[in-house]
């Protein structure tokens, strides 16, 4: 049953299940918590309370929030405001798992809040502002596809362009994928939904990137290897590793895995982020920190 946070601006959906110390999972743009249905499984079974949240205007999520930037958008400020007053309400502190643009909020979350957050896992993370890599374009098909139908996606605002980059984004697709993109779609075609995404390509990851270096709890950055949003993954993701303080953070790779690792590839990241857990989660209620 979807549970609803009340904040000062809006209402965020969840899922809440399991015991033992929070983890809040927070997906990317364009989609929603469902994303994480193959992972909030294997975190309960070891141990853990699992929150699984709607970014501010999607899934179940309200609309019309107002941004810190002042204008029309979804900033990762915006959404590490949003996960602090989750954890505010569930009783943190807690680990968060952010996605893509939930990534570079999980950052900012952290350095802002350091008694709110134990430690940050981040999957596939736009956490710094993207430099294209035109060699790269001529070189690498997935890269070069990934671009051009993220690129059309936000000129043309086709819905069918979003779909087609989801296709490239999982190299492999789990065996609920039609269904799951099916529903998704469903989601997206309402009119109030799609605007609200859109609303997310009107900020970049500055924000994250310049509180890279104020974090000062334990970051896990999981890449997979083959996400077409970068011509290097293994190299996008020890960048925001070596921009952190030293020692806080290190890079998992998964073999075969684009954009959605979780989805596509759920066991494998379940078994980079139950050991990380266990090792930075204190099972009596205090929270662990480095530095």
């Amino acid at each position: 049953m979807t549970e609803f946070v009340t904040l000062e601006h809006g209402r965020i959906a969840c899922d809440v299940v399991g015991d033992g110390p929070l983890v809040v999972l927070s997906h990317g743009m364009g989609t929603w918590r469902r994303d994480f249905r193959h992972l909030v499984g294997p975190l309960v079974a070891a141990g853990y309370r699992v929150v699984n949240a709607d970014m501010r205007g999607h899934g179940e999520s309200s609309t019309q929030w107002p941004s810190v930037t002042g204008k029309a958008a979804i900033s990762r400020t915006d959404v590490a405001d949003d996960l602090l007053g989750v954890i505010a309400h569930f009783g943190g502190p807690a680990v968060i798992v952010g996605h893509s643009l939930s990534g570079g909020a999980a950052t900012i979350a952290a350095a802002k809040a350091p008694e709110s957050v134990r430690a940050i896992v981040e999957i596939n993370p736009f956490t710094r502002v993207p430099s294209l890599d035109a060699g790269a374009l001529l070189r690498i098909r997935r890269y070069r596809r990934g671009l051009l139908l993220l690129g059309a996606t936000q000129m043309l605002r086709r819905l069918s362009w979003w779909l087609r980059y989801l296709r490239v984004a999982y190299p492999t697709r789990p065996a609920d994928f039609d269904d799951y993109l099916t529903a998704l779609a469903a989601q997206l075609r309402t009119p109030a939904r799609w605007a609200e995404f859109m609303k997310t390509a009107r900020t970049n990851p500055a924000d994250a990137q310049a509180r890279l270096g104020d974090v000062r709890c334990p970051v896990l950055v999981v890449m997979g290897a083959l996400d077409p949003d970068f011509a290097d993954p293994a190299a996008e993701g020890a960048a925001v590793v070596a921009a952190l303080p030293a020692g806080l953070g290190r890079v998992a790779m998964i073999p075969g895995g684009g954009h959605y690792p979780h989805a596509q590839s759920a066991d494998e990241v379940a078994a980079q982020l139950v050991p990380f857990l266990d090792r930075h989660t204190a099972r009596d209620g205090r929270a662990l920190h480095l530095g």
